[in-house]
């Protein structure tokens, strides 16, 4: 049998000595926004899947591995879910996983970036599956330092779906002193900051344990967990911050109370999956317990 031939290829480099390749099989937009490079592409693996700056943001074949692990298990531990904020998540799939939840009133998305939400909901509708028109979604296109700064409200669960905080990306602004003042002033005393923090595998887990690091002054518990997710070709690692709920303890009990209220199919998150979620091998503790950089 002859070999496919592809004509096009989306090749994602960690480092100059690290590539992931991808064959492509359709282009749907590939430009320029104010804020980044956006491309929105279909992959013969992976089905369609949107990249900015050249980095993996999503697919169509696993994104639900990574949104249900953002979102599922802070939202699990909060008492009060009645007002939930995301910032970021421009694809729409933070804010469908939110708002299965019954017990939202209202979620505040607040995004920089309207023309990824645009093409989001143009060429990649399944990720939001109807979310943005959800009378309960607040969706907000604008700087969301700004919206921390003038936003008066409080939430049970602030949930950060932005892109790392490299020196080139748009979000890098957002991960100092200042901002993680700003998120806990706008969180409820018993309520879960989660974010998604870099990658945890071992050759590139740095970037994670400065996140962790940052963050250990602003709360009580600050704890790591990570799921592999095939099309980032990786390990991707998440914070769960609280002053009163430490994730990793999390009973099976209160899961099963929390998953049996959603609505919709679960593809990836249940008690089983929560204990192995915050199981971190040993070389990712180790990291963590180093002293090291922080973000300032």
């Amino acid at each position: 049998m002859p070999k496919t031939q592809y004509w096009q290829w989306y090749v994602e480099e960690f480092s100059p000595t690290e590539q992931h390749r991808h064959a492509i099989e359709e282009v749907y937009f590939s430009g320029t926004t104010a804020f980044q490079d956006v491309a929105v592409v279909r992959t013969s693996t992976f089905g369609k899947m949107l990249i900015l700056d050249g980095d993996t943001q999503s697919s169509q074949g696993d994104e639900r591995i990574y949104h249900e692990s953002l979102v599922h298990p802070a939202l699990a531990a909060v008492a009060d879910r009645s007002e939930v904020l995301i910032l970021g998540g421009g694809e729409g799939a933070t804010l469908r996983e939110v708002l299965r939840s019954p017990d939202v009133r209202r979620c505040t998305m607040v995004d920089i970036d309207g023309d990824v939400v645009s093409l989001s909901r143009r060429f990649l509708p399944e990720w939001s599956d109807g979310a943005f028109d959800d009378p309960r979604a607040n969706v907000i296109i604008g700087d969301a330092l700004k919206y921390l700064a003038e936003d008066q409200g409080t939430y049970g669960a602030i949930i950060s779906d932005l892109t790392e905080p490299l020196p080139d990306s748009p979000s890098h602004m957002l991960f100092c002193e200042s901002v993680f003042t700003a998120i806990k002033q706008r969180l409820q005393p018993d309520g879960v900051y989660v974010l998604q923090a870099s990658t945890a595998g071992f050759h590139t887990m740095s970037l994670h344990a400065k996140m962790a690091r940052s963050l250990r002054k602003h709360y009580k518990y600050v704890v790591s967990f990570y799921t592999h997710v095939p099309a980032f070709d990786n390990d991707w690692a998440f914070l769960a911050c609280s002053d009163t709920e430490n994730l990793q303890e999390l009973s099976d009990e209160r899961i099963r109370a929390y998953l049996a209220s959603l609505n919709g199919e679960r593809y990836f998150y249940d008690e089983q999956t929560h204990r192995r979620l915050f199981n971190l091998p040993l070389y990712l503790r180790r990291e963590l317990a180093k002293p090291g950089d922080v973000f300032h």
